[in-house]
């Protein structure tokens, strides 16, 4: 009994290997998903990970294998290969690098002193690595049109700089201010700006699923019809999310920061900063990504007598689910 324990839970292919009904099931599924470390894993390595799969799948495994191996052999190809199209995502892209190559991003938002240009620059590159990662990680079963993602990305860059650029012009023509808290504020423009860029875009790339709805599935994930109720809800969900998940991200790095630049050691050695800086935005980005995405199920559950009449007549379940999208 010991030795499963030490194992994991058996292994199901294709299953999160941790219970995705508690905040803590989630919280532990979304540490594997974003582990840095596999992004070092070799060709050779992932091409084991891949035949170890195959072989649990035709049922050829070798004597010997474990629970373990075969969860970490998951762990490896769903974070490295994309499970539509089975290519490999660019490293960047890939949502166990978000962390690692975001973070340069967020310390550049939360730059002190920031210029217009350096405004610009930064929410522009922030929302073209935000759209790399949407675009690598799309659902691919129902191809969808490249244009409906450049829209979405167009959208999202001129409401995050026109955003930052607003605020920052008013918070310069604010005569009340004074320097230092007119700087202080000006350290929280980012949030604002990218939390409205993030709602735009998931506006824009799925406001099709509003007029088309979104596949409801009962109990046995049998599919009940699709639903614009639940479409609605999916939606809101998502952009609920999106507004948490830089929450942590852009404004306690400037509360942190506020306060650590009044001690005596950053006083005296200002060259000091921008590493604590990078050292606060990378810990807060490293806390927050995993806490804020596992917040809500990626299956959310509705009550079947909330949705369209020929949905709820369609099944006899009391409630229905569907796949809320990230």
């Amino acid at each position: 009994m010991a030795e499963g324990a030490e194992e994991g839970p058996p292994f199901q292919l294709g299953k999160p290997r941790f219970e995705q009904t508690s905040f803590y099931g989630r919280f532990r599924h979304f540490l594997d998903i974003i582990d840095p470390r596999t992004l070092f894993v070799t060709k050779s390595r992932l091409k084991e990970a891949v035949q170890l799969l195959e072989d649990y799948k035709h049922g050829t495994l070798a004597p010997g294998v474990t629970n373990k191996d075969l969860w970490r052999a998951q762990k490896i190809k769903q974070a490295i290969i994309h499970p539509d199209t089975n290519e490999t995502i660019f490293m960047p892209f890939r949502m166990s690098g978000y962390i690692p190559f975001g973070t340069p991003i967020v310390v550049g938002l939360l730059l002190p002193n920031q210029t217009l240009a350096s405004t610009v620059f930064w929410q522009w590159l922030n929302q073209s690595h935000n759209a790399c990662v949407n675009y690598a990680n799309r659902n691919a079963t129902k191809p969808s049109p490249t244009s409906k993602f450049i829209q979405g990305y167009l959208g999202a860059v001129i409401s995050a700089v026109s955003i930052a650029v607003g605020l920052n012009v008013l918070i310069q023509r604010a005569n009340h201010f004074t320097p230092a808290t007119r700087l202080l504020i000006q350290r929280f423009v980012p949030f604002p700006a990218v939390a409205s860029a993030n709602i735009c875009n998931v506006v824009l790339m799925r406001h099709t699923e509003l007029e088309e709805g979104i596949n409801v599935m009962d109990g046995d994930g049998n599919i009940v019809g699709s639903s614009r109720i639940a479409a609605r809800h999916a939606l809101l969900e998502t952009a609920l999310t999106r507004v948490v998940l830089p929450m942590p991200i852009l404004v306690l790095p400037p509360i942190i920061m506020s306060l650590l630049e009044k001690t005596s050691l950053l006083r005296s050695r200002p060259r000091l900063v921008l590493p604590v800086h990078s050292l606060v935005c990378l810990a807060a980005f490293g806390l927050a990504l995993p806490l804020a995405i596992s917040l809500f199920p990626q299956m959310s559950e509705i009550e079947t007598q909330r949705l369209e009449p020929e949905i709820a007549g369609a099944t006899t379940s009391k409630t229905v689910v569907y796949n809320k999208g990230l």
